[in-house]
């Protein structure tokens, strides 16, 4: 794919954007409202969103862009360790559900991203969140995949590039912090 293909499916992503808005506030609001009761965010991921879960747990429990108490999050795809002491104990689909079922109290929120929407392991965090009576964000690409329709909110992102919905699944990421960092001063 060309340099010019690429930019201009990822900017017809992000000018996409304002059509799942209200989608966008809600899932804003439950971050909000889970990290003001005591709440901590279990965020999950493979590949490249792996690396998104831990770049947005890293922007909560550190800072992004301004000082402020340090605020719960967990990134389930950084202990490897303990990922493959899942994957060989009950098979790498429950890597995460294993762990949302050993970590989450009442009043946490499940994250999960993902840009396909088909991942077994991400599936089954979503159940997992469902059983335990969690509300469950999902970061989604190419129309949601399986995983449409299992979170408490769904943010698909538009079209139906892999790569353009990661870039969109980082700016919300991003503008997540910045309502949280609005929202809790120094």
């Amino acid at each position: 794919m060309s340099f010019e293909t690429s930019l201009a499916e990822t900017t017809r992503t992000f000018q996409a954007l304002t059509t799942i808005r209200p989608a966008i506030d809600r899932a804003g609001d439950l971050m909000l409202a889970t990290l003001r009761r005591g709440g901590k965010l279990l965020i999950c991921g493979n590949g490249g969103s792996a690396a998104e879960a831990a770049h947005f747990a890293t922007e909560l429990v550190g800072r992004y862009a301004k000082t402020r108490r340090s605020l719960p999050a967990v990134a389930l795809s950084s202990d490897g360790s303990l990922l493959s002491c899942i994957g060989n104990d009950f098979g790498y689909d429950q890597v995460f559900s294993r762990q949302v079922s050993g970590l989450a109290q009442p009043g946490d929120l499940v994250v999960v991203l993902t840009s396909s929407g088909n991942s077994a392991n991400i599936l089954a965090a979503l159940h997992e969140a469902k059983k335990l009576g969690l509300d469950s964000v999902a970061f989604l690409g190419r129309g949601g995949g399986k995983c449409k329709g299992l979170a408490t909110v769904d943010l698909i992102m538009p079209g139906e590039s892999g790569a353009a919905a990661q870039e969109a699944h980082l700016f919300l990421i991003h503008h997540f912090c910045d309502r949280i960092d609005e929202a809790f001063p120094n």
